[in-house]
């Protein structure tokens, strides 16, 4: 592979690292005490009641309706360990497997909204090309502990 100033495998841990700039950005902006307190929650279940799909609204009612405030929290953390896993390369596949999971259920839940798409489409797209591209094998923890070789 021809590349232009970097190598190929330094390029993909460039993608990686912005994905995880990415995460940790999503974790950022959040107003974690609207957040905390169930505002995340109280909108999703909103989009949820109103879902086309019987399995989304149920499947939310059974997994999150019970535990908003638990999954607030998960949700929240989940994108803040993404960011650091990324943006370190520490068990990077899983967190390329994590983020591709979470973009998927957001895809779900505002599947009626293609407007909200972009920004989890592309999170999806990178996190399949830093997956199978192996982005761990530069700058990361992953390699220098010989992970995922």
């Amino acid at each position: 592979m021809d590349t232009i100033w970097l190598t190929g495998a330094q390029w993909l841990a460039v993608l990686r690292i912005g994905l995880g700039l990415w995460w940790l950005e999503s974790w950022r902006h959040k107003d974690k005490k609207t957040w905390f307190d169930g505002g995340g929650i109280t909108w999703a279940a909103d989009i949820a009641a109103k879902h086309r799909w019987n399995a989304v609204r149920g499947g939310f009612d059974v997994v999150v309706t019970p535990r908003p405030r638990t999954m607030a929290y998960v949700v929240a953390y989940a994108e803040l360990a993404l960011g650091l896993g990324l943006i370190l390369g520490f068990l990077t596949p899983v967190a390329l497997v994590g983020g591709l999971l979470l973009n998927v259920l957001y895809f779900t839940l505002m599947i009626h909204d293609w407007a909200e798409q972009g920004q989890n489409s592309m999170m999806a797209l990178i996190s399949l090309v830093a997956l199978f591209g192996m982005s761990w094998q530069t700058w990361s923890i992953d390699s220098a502990l010989g992970f995922f070789q």
